[in-house]
């Protein structure tokens, strides 16, 4: 199509000296040699222009400034209430339940806008008019809607005129009316009221806990990673009249999926921040309690089915079934539980108290395991840790490249300044071109191709998909002893390091995991690849659980790496 408008133009350009025309969006002229844009435009011919019905009557002048388009008039909240829509509606989509959105996150929201002071308060807390600002999330309607709600439901948050300022800065230094004072150093200070990007993935954290869906914190940031709910370039999807520039790229733009624990500790602050009744009761039959949520994480470890009985005995011997323990009560258990961490953490004590996991007494099991089981019916941890490292290896190899092939760029991007965009505009035409070459050379698409969600990493079974074989229905004896009639593991001891958890950070695990058996780090690092985390966070709920299960938590004069050996027999 280029062709056919720059035919007629055989200019050379005059930073190459090369004769190959394009036609950019805007309708200018660019070498595609060199990217240099010219002033010449595309001409473009009106059809129904008919000189004899057209007369000049009056001539007038024109502005010298251009007058930069408007748009419609918004408020910060209003952007992140339509993102926060995006996101519910998105995982109403992969099945979560409707009244997740109607009953309790748009509650919540309210509770956020009215606490904060920026909406249904008698004195605002800052100048702008946040009338019907929930319309969009509740209801799920069009800008339209939003904007006819904001304009006669004055009532609801007594929003007055705007400010002189503020119109006066509207489209100066921002694109909506607020995001100059929304970062202001009195707004910065009061840190608990502001809204960002990673906020909102905390208030659908609160929002799924209280619904008690099994969506659990790791599984949510998967989603995200995965780009099946919205987050990474999420202002996209903002409706056309609502103009982002200036300030607002503050604000809206994200360079990184946060972290599980940024994400936790967050919801965690909004929890105390709202003062919110007690949440429902988690109790065993939710599938976020852990007695229901490990039977998940044993699958997909490739873990045998017999090995939850004795996941449940040692829930109930650290005294973690209780289900008040698990059910969010801001004077009982004020602090919000990491379903996904702490039950991966019980299924690591229960490998380390039937395996040892301490570089000797695993492998010797799997001799006498081999010496018993002539039918391969036998659990064996050999070939459970072959089949399973072959499969890690590859799904890390995979999760590389994915993160490598991810397009983070923009199609709209957000600029800080209007004189940036050219600079952007070429940039992006650059990227697009390199990206065009790529996809030649290598006969694929550079994208990441988006795949159906799942709730498992690993598939195991038989079959050309499959990522090995399936050991669940595997048989524990080899590793069992019946001691008076009551089954025991074959191992008498279990050793721990000599630190708490308050001791444990990320700059100390580096020291500590040299110390740590080889078996014990790489089970810690299979399901800190099945949960997302970090090691360093997976390790100090695992010292916590074990506190509660030995009831010794290590306060001796003991060097950090030091090892305490515990007999199995006190205790199992």
């Amino acid at each position: 199509m280029d062709e056919e408008h720059t035919a007629g133009y055989k200019e050379r350009c005059a930073v190459c000296s090369e004769v190959d025309w394009g036609i950019s969006d805007e309708g200018r002229f660019y070498c595609r040699s060199c990217h240099n844009v010219i002033e010449r435009t595309k001409e473009v011919v009106e059809p129904t222009f008919n000189p004899s019905s057209s007369r000049i009557t009056t001539l007038s002048r024109g502005a010298r400034t251009k007058t930069p388009e408007r748009g419609q008039q918004w408020v910060i909240c209003e952007g992140f209430q339509f993102i926060l829509r995006n996101q519910a509606d998105a995982l109403i989509r992969l099945g979560v339940s409707p009244r997740f959105k109607d009953e309790v996150l748009c509650e919540l929201w309210r509770s956020f806008l009215q606490k904060s002071g920026q909406a249904y308060a008698s004195s605002l807390g800052r100048p702008s008019r946040t009338a019907g600002v929930t319309t969009v999330l509740h209801r799920g309607g069009d800008t339209e809607s939003s904007t006819n709600a904001s304009e006669t439901d004055g009532d609801s948050c007594n929003a007055g005129a705007l400010n002189a300022r503020s119109a006066r800065d509207w489209s100066t230094f921002s694109g909506s009316l607020d995001a100059v004072s929304y970062l202001s150093g009195h707004m910065r200070r009061t840190r608990h009221s502001l809204l960002s990007m990673k906020r909102t993935l905390a208030l659908i954290h609160v929002a799924l806990v209280w619904s008690r869906e099994p969506l659990t914190l790791s599984d949510l940031l998967r989603l995200v990673n995965e780009g099946h709910v919205p987050y990474v370039n999420a202002y996209q999807e903002l409706p056309d009249e609502m103009k982002l520039q200036g300030k607002d790229a503050l604000l809206f733009r994200v360079q990184s999926v946060p972290s599980h624990q940024v994400v936790h500790s967050d919801a965690q602050a909004l929890i105390g921040f709202l003062k919110l009744p007690a949440f429902p009761p988690i109790s065993r039959q939710s599938l976020l309690h852990p007695s229901l949520l490990s039977l998940r994480y044993l699958m997909d470890a490739n873990l045998p089915d017999e090995l939850h009985p004795w996941v449940c005995r040692l829930m109930e011997r650290a005294g973690m079934a209780d289900q008040t323990l698990h059910t969010i009560h801001l004077k009982d258990c004020p602090s919000l539980p990491r379903y996904d961490v702490q039950t991966a953490s019980l299924i690591i004590v229960t490998v380390k108290l039937l395996f040892g996991l301490d570089d000797r007494t695993e492998w010797e099991l799997s001799h006498e395991a081999c010496d018993q089981d002539e039918s391969g019916a036998m659990f064996n941890p050999r070939r459970w840790f072959r089949v399973v490292q072959a499969a890690l290896s590859r799904a890390q190899h995979r999760r590389t490249q994915e993160v490598a092939r991810k397009q983070w760029v923009p199609q709209k991007p957000l600029l800080l300044s209007s004189q940036k965009k050219s600079v952007a505009l070429k940039t992006k035409r650059v990227a697009e071109q390199v990206q065009l070459c790529f996809e030649k050379l290598s006969g694929r698409p550079v994208s990441v191709q988006r795949g159906d969600p799942s709730s498992f990493r690993f598939l195991w079974g038989v079959g050309d998909s499959a990522d090995g074989p399936s050991l669940h229905q595997k048989k524990l004896d080899g590793i069992l002893t019946l001691k008076n009639g009551v089954p025991t593991p074959s191992n008498s001891t279990y050793w721990r390091p000599a630190l708490s958890a308050s001791q444990m950070c990320s700059r100390l695990y580096s020291d500590v995991e040299a110390t740590l058996p080889r078996s014990f780090v790489w089970l810690l690092q299979l399901f800190c690849f099945l949960l997302d985390v970090k090691p360093a966070y997976l390790l100090q709920e695992v010292l916590r659980v074990e506190a509660l299960v030995v009831k010794g938590n290590g306060k001796r004069g003991r060097k950090p790496g030091s090892m305490l050996r515990t007999k199995i027999q006190t205790w199992a």
